[in-house]
């Protein structure tokens, strides 16, 4: 019998820096009732899916952005949607700002039970942007300065019948987050993301140029793992700043098997089959047969580049 896990990616519209909390968290009840009526049973939302895109604005006092972030998960305003999950019986994912209890902060993203309990955190690894105001971007993108690198590496957990990892935005890009995961057998790679849809240092680099390569980051890293991917987008305009979509969900072969074609609130529902990974595994991505670590070394060596090895 095939193993399936009916997932919603629940793509979010913009989110205006005036909005709060409270009324977030009632629009993602509202797509999570959505998908439950579709048939869903595990629903994702995006990164930071609770706030505004914050880190486009430049606080001087780095302390100043501290609103944005949860210090408690659950917390008051976001009990809510824990409770409607247990109701419900669904799973979930989402993405905030968090604040621990030392005093980090984190890009982060969680798996929920449908008991309604946190089962896994992720924290994201690979931060884009830059840490002071830059005057030659045409916006910024502040992450280096509201996040520190996430401190809990790509693990895979044992959810929902499979072995689910989570990756958030930017980390999509780098071929060693799926492979890390990959190493560990993961059948689904769940991860939320909120995208200019122009790059701040190269202005003639658009919408098409950025949804070609989040399409090609996410098709590569499944198909090079043997795993299904969902990725799902906050979207649309924010107080001015425009934020590509490009929700889809991509099977173990790298083919998408749907994508939303709007920038507003919506579910993408598919009933993704887990043992669909097992061909992949068994045969051209059989790790064990076919990788030769010996010739690697310089992945965990070096950061930047450095001197060829070859005469």
């Amino acid at each position: 019998m095939p193993r399936l896990i009916t997932v919603a990616a629940a793509q979010l519209g913009p989110i205006q820096k005036a909005e709060n909390r409270q009324s977030v968290v009632g629009r993602m009840i509202a797509l999570m009732d959505a998908a439950h009526a579709q048939g869903a049973t595990f629903v994702v939302y995006p990164e930071l899916a609770l706030t505004t895109f914050f880190p486009r604005w430049y606080h001087e006092d780095r302390a100043a952005a501290d609103s944005w972030f949860e210090a408690a998960m659950p917390g008051p305003a976001t009990q809510p949607l824990f409770d409607k999950a247990k109701a419900l019986g669904m799973a979930m994912s989402f993405g905030y700002a968090e604040l621990t209890p030392d005093g980090h902060h984190f890009n982060t993203s969680i798996l929920v039970d449908r008991k309604g309990n946190i089962a896994a955190k992720y924290r994201k690894v690979h931060l884009p942007g830059h840490v002071e105001f830059d005057p030659e971007r045409t916006h910024q993108h502040l992450e280096k300065r509201y996040f520190e690198p996430g401190d809990l590496g790509f693990p895979v957990w044992r959810f929902e019948d499979g072995l689910v990892g989570m990756a958030i935005c930017n980390d999509r890009r780098w071929p060693e987050t799926y492979r890390v995961m990959g190493l560990q057998g993961v059948e689904m790679v769940v991860l939320g993301f909120n995208t200019p849809s122009v790059n701040s240092q190269r202005a003639g680099e658009g919408m098409a140029d950025r949804l070609f390569h989040h399409r090609l980051s996410v098709q590569a890293g499944a198909y090079q793992n043997a795993t299904w991917v969902v990725a799902v987008a906050k979207a649309g305009t924010e107080d001015g700043h425009h934020l590509m979509g490009g929700t889809l969900i991509v099977d173990p072969n790298g083919k998408i098997v749907g994508e939303i074609d709007h920038e507003a609130d919506g579910v993408l529902v598919h009933a993704c089959d887990l043992d669909e990974t097992r061909f992949g595994k068994d045969t051209i991505f059989d790790f064990a047969r076919h990788r030769r670590v010996e010739h690697y070394g310089l992945i965990t060596e070096r950061t930047g580049v450095g001197a060829p090895l070859g005469r």
